[in-house]
């Protein structure tokens, strides 16, 4: 049996997911990191991304797949992940990321010149979760190289 390691995802608004895990890869601001048992201590920001969690009883290969919305992660003798929003793959519905995604392009193309740089930065970052809900719901970046 592979060494485990207890994984907690917490929200703003709820306890997310608790469990033992194998592996867990997240998005930090410096690329996507793999954390296990024994990991050293450290804590990282979160970027948008894909978040893939390895449970004991997995399949080879088989992970669970959530859209990240940035947050951080708490890595001691246990991990867990501060998340400002998170998604499993499943759950993600499709039509609203499109929807909310095409409303962001539209804001830009009209309000980019003359709007505040912080309110441009603000619908580019939401813009970048909804193109990520995407990614993720069509099975995320590591399902293409498998």
């Amino acid at each position: 049996m592979a060494n485990t390691v207890k994984l907690e995802i917490v929200t703003p608004e709820k306890h997310f997911y608790r469990g033992e895990v194998e592996l867990v890869i997240a998005r930090t601001l410096n690329g996507d990191e793999g954390f296990m048992a024994g990991h050293t201590w450290g804590c990282k920001l979160l970027d948008i991304g894909e978040l893939w969690i390895r449970e004991p009883e997995a399949e080879a290969n088989t992970y669970k797949l959530a859209a990240v919305g940035g947050g951080f992660i708490d890595i001691k003798e246990s991990i867990i992940i501060f998340a400002d929003s998170i998604e499993w793959k499943k759950d993600i519905d499709v039509d609203r990321a499109n929807r909310e995604k095409e409303a962001a392009e539209d804001w830009l193309r009209k309000n980019e010149e003359s709007a505040p740089e912080y309110e441009v930065k603000r619908v580019r970052n939401e813009m970048k979760k909804c193109e990520m809900r995407l990614q993720v719901a069509e099975g995320g970046r590591m399902a293409a190289k498998h």
